[in-house]
């Protein structure tokens, strides 16, 4: 069993920003780094399934936003490594919510350094930069908000309101620290946020292509493929019914049961056999038991 276990988190890993290394999840001993453990923060972002389903309906919704779109389109390989850009985000993620605070810190500067790059025109002519702070807002919202709706669908259904509304008030703070302007601090904001964002999104031929180059995406390995697909699938599902009308990515109420059932399944043994994400490291670091 030990073996099976081992192949198993070996192969989640792989998925994972782990498997870019640079970041030791483990030390200093008692850094707490920006959140610590008691936060609300390090619950939402623990489950690795949950996680990623919600990073991939990130992304799509992302996208739908003409200068989000943009700035992927002309400035990433993501046609080429897709799965280098969600291990990318996952580390980012990972390692301002786990890591130590000189390693957030860290990463948080690059990251603001490789958005001074990111410049450019739209096709209508009009400019867009990666740094500009109502842009910023937008990709953070995407992105906090389809972690926290992953993690209410398939690890904690019973998360209580008010710590939902304080995952929102915490991580706020990364979108700030990279230049974020009025960032929604509850869930009330950010559903007023989106709802106010909706005619700004669009749906064209080079959304089309990032869709379709993320669902042809390769898998890591054979051993992994059925359950990145799945994970694909779900996160197609999470989207908002707006969303996934507008990106003409439907889905009928069998398919959804049977997504929901999957996930479900499947999630269990992954809790299992990882050992040493980088919650588990992170506990290790503030000397804290296992997770049981």
């Amino acid at each position: 069993m030990e073996t099976l276990r081992r192949h198993i988190e070996s192969q989640v890993l792989n998925l994972s920003g782990l498997a870019l290394g640079g970041v030791d999840f483990e030390s200093p001993a008692g850094d707490p780094g920006l959140f610590g453990p008691d936060s609300a923060c390090w619950q939402v972002h623990g489950d690795f399934s949950a996680m990623l389903i919600g990073g991939v309906s990130a992304l799509l919704l992302q996208m739908l936003h003409p200068r989000a779109l943009a700035g992927v389109w002309d400035h990433s390989n993501f046609r080429e490594d897709m799965l280098g850009r969600l291990r990318r985000t996952g580390q980012f993620i990972s390692t301002t919510t786990y890591g130590a605070r000189a390693d957030a810190d860290k990463l948080i500067a690059r990251v603001q350094r490789i958005h001074e790059g990111v410049v450019g025109t739209l096709p209508d002519g009009r400019p867009y930069a990666a740094n500009d702070p109502d842009l910023l807002t937008w990709v953070h919202v995407a992105e906090v908000s389809s972690f926290l709706k992953s993690y209410l669908r398939y690890r904690n259904p019973e998360f209580p309101g008010h710590e939902q509304d304080r995952y929102y008030a915490e991580i706020a703070l990364v979108a700030e620290r990279l230049g974020a302007h009025d960032v929604p601090r509850s869930r009330q904001a950010v559903a007023d946020y989106l709802q106010a964002m909706r005619p700004q999104l669009r749906y064209d031929s080079r959304t089309r292509e990032v869709i379709r180059v993320l669902l042809a995406a390769p898998s890591p390995s054979a051993f992994a493929r059925p359950y990145s697909a799945l994970m694909l699938r779900a996160g197609i599902d999470l989207l908002p019914d707006w969303a996934g009308d507008l990106l003409d990515l439907r889905l009928g109420p069998l398919q959804r049961r049977l997504i929901r059932a999957g996930v479900r399944g499947s999630v269990p043994l992954l809790r299992w056999a990882v050992r040493n994400g980088s919650l588990h490291r992170a506990r290790r670091r503030m000397g804290l038991p296992p997770i049981r």
